[in-house]
């Protein structure tokens, strides 16, 4: 299943959804389609675009500013799932301070890592294993949550709609 952000009458980022549920919200008309993926879902009598991003047609209220959760799945997202010491696809997390030496469980102490470094740097600092991050690590944004949602890379026809928040 791909995944759909759902943004608000406001242009807003809501929600990340599958495909479905986002082809049932058009069906309902609840939505309309911003970004669709230039493939169609068919039935009997009806075909219908799937999208990428929709927007509602009535403005939902969000009584709470959600929060991004320190996961593996959202530290891949903000790190686009590459190794922040060599650029290879991340396969794992690694805390910069590790654990057993203090280190916590936070934004600013969790990358993304490939196998190889997680092993060579192991239980070291990055420049006691002669490592150099390529990022200097952060919180997201206020659409962090968004890295936790969405369960694989994010599209990049997202990206408009990310970095107005």
């Amino acid at each position: 299943m791909t995944r759909v952000l759902i943004l608000n009458a406001s242009n807003e980022p809501l929600s990340v959804v599958t495909d479905r549920r986002a082809i049932v919200l058009l069906l309902r008309q609840k939505a309309t389609v911003v970004v669709d993926r230039q493939m169609e879902w068919h039935s009997e009598h009806t075909a219908v675009v799937v999208p990428t991003v929709i927007r509602l047609l009535s403005y939902v209220r969000v009584p709470f500013r959600r929060s991004a959760p320190v996961t593996r799945q959202a530290v891949f997202g903000r790190d686009r799932h590459q190794c922040q010491y060599c650029s290879a696809p991340a396969e794992s997390i690694d805390h910069i301070v590790p654990r057993s030496r203090g280190g916590r469980h936070t934004w600013e102490n969790v990358v993304a890592c490939c196998r190889r470094c997680n092993m060579r740097k192991a239980n070291h600092l990055p420049s006691e294993a002669g490592f150099k991050l390529r990022r200097e690590p952060k919180a997201p944004g206020s659409h962090g949550w968004i890295y936790a949602r969405a369960g694989q890379p994010l599209d990049p026809s997202w990206d408009p709609y990310l970095r107005a928040g």
